[in-house]
This record gives structure tokens, sequence and C-alpha cells, in this order.
């Protein structure tokens, strides 16, 4: 089997095993709950008076902090605790294999919760007429946010066997991505240090930074590659560590 067919297994397999309980749903569930909470009461959106999903994108980056950890962590976590990663391991596959497809299977699990929050924007459709690029750009953006959210989480559940440590760990880096570029964050910075240059540099490695440009439409490729730099970089990370407790 080539690689692209030994990583579309790997992807299937990891995808039906979401939902053969009950825990995917009642995410999805959850997630949909939230989503809608935090943009009809949270967000302000009937106070707005403009017919924009602006306050359902908001809260993406805050929403997206435990929710997706929660589904990153047991990635290999799960493996390492049941003694089944050196088994998967021993298999005619490779480490990047596998990693590249129980990432797709949880990406593909996420952007099937992200577009199940069609009716949000059907309300908007309904209410006004909202400008579709935009929109269309804020999902795209939002799914690589979940995207880069996942990669640090399927490093940190490479780490170790305990399935909390490993999502406590995703939730600090994922938080200091999103402190980085949070606007009290860059105030404070800014009356602390007179040196403009060390705010926009910190504030460059947010993914706030980024996804602003997403939330007005713009499809900047320093965002894209931004975003796609955080995957490839975690995943990287993962395959180093795996290969570690593969040597030993």
């Amino acid at each position: 089997m080539n690689s692209v067919s030994v990583i579309k297994t790997i992807t299937k397999r990891e995808l039906s095993g979401y939902f053969a309980s009950p825990v995917a749903y009642v995410f999805i569930v959850i997630f949909l709950l939230l989503a809608g909470f935090f943009t009809f009461m949270a967000g302000g959106f009937f106070e707005r008076n403009e017919a924009s999903l602006m306050s359902f994108f908001l809260w993406h980056p805050w929403l997206y902090l435990f929710l997706v950890p929660a589904v990153g962590m047991r990635l290999w976590s799960e493996e390492r605790r049941l003694g089944t990663m050196e088994l998967l391991l021993t298999m005619p596959i490779t480490p990047w294999q596998a990693i590249v497809g129980k990432f797709l299977a949880s990406w593909l699990f996420l952007a099937l919760a992200l577009a199940l929050t069609f009716p949000v924007w059907l309300t908007v459709s309904y209410l006004g007429s909202p400008d579709h690029g935009v929109v269309f750009t804020s999902y795209l953006g939002s799914l690589l946010l979940a995207g880069a959210y996942l990669a640090i989480s399927c490093m940190t559940s490479a780490m170790t066997r305990n399935q909390v440590v490993s999502f406590i760990l995703s939730v600090v880096v994922a938080l200091f991505l999103i402190l980085a570029g949070w606007p009290p964050v860059t105030k404070l910075l800014d009356q602390i240090s007179e040196n403009p240059r060390l705010v926009e540099t910190v504030a460059a490695f947010s993914v706030m930074t980024h996804f602003e440009g997403f939330q007005k439409g713009s499809l900047d490729l320093r965002d894209i590659v931004f975003f796609a730099a955080i995957i490839g970089f975690s995943l990287f990370t993962t395959s180093i560590i795996i290969r570690s407790h593969r040597a030993g």
C-alpha cells in the first residue's frame, strides 16, 4: 500500500472510533450549545444591529481553548496507556503515516462540528444580507485555528500516557498563543516596553492576531503560513517524541 492509502485507512479507522461511543455526540452537542450561547447571549448579537457573524467567530479562540484539547488529548496518550503504541509502530507503517492519519481524523471531526453550526449562518442570512465572502474566510480561519490547537494537543498527547496531563499542557500552550496578542496584554507590554517592535514581535506569535485577518475577510498568505507552521512544527515534534519511544 502507498502512503496515501495507509493514511486514508488510519483516518477512517480513527474517525469511526470517535462515533463508536456517545462521547463524540456529547462533544458536538456541547460545542453547538456553547457556540450558540456565546453568539446570541454573551456576544451581543442582537445589540450589534448588523448582519454579520462577528460575535460568532469572536469567541472561537477561547471556545477551542478547552474543547479542542479535549478531543486531542487521547490521540497518543490512550495508545501509550493501553500499550498499543508499540503494536501500532511495529506494523508496516511509518510514524509519520500514523501521525498524519490520526491528526486528519480528529481534524475532520472538528470540521464536522464546525459545519453543523450552519444554522447560525442561515439565521444571519435570514435577518439580513451578510457578506458571504467574509463568512467563508472566517470559517476557513476557524478551521485552521482548530487545526493548530489540535496539532499542539497531538504533541502533548505523545509526551505522556496521562490524558489529563496532556489536556493541561495543551491548554497552557494554546493559552499562551492567545494571550500573546490579546489587546489587554499588548497594551500592557506597550506600557512596560518603549520598543514598539518588541510588542509587534510578541503579537506576531499570537493566534488572535492572525485570526483577525480571516474575520475581516482577508486571505493573507502570512496568516495561512502561520497556522500551517504551527501544525507542521507540532506534528514534527510529535514524530520526534514517538520515534524516541520507538527507539526506547
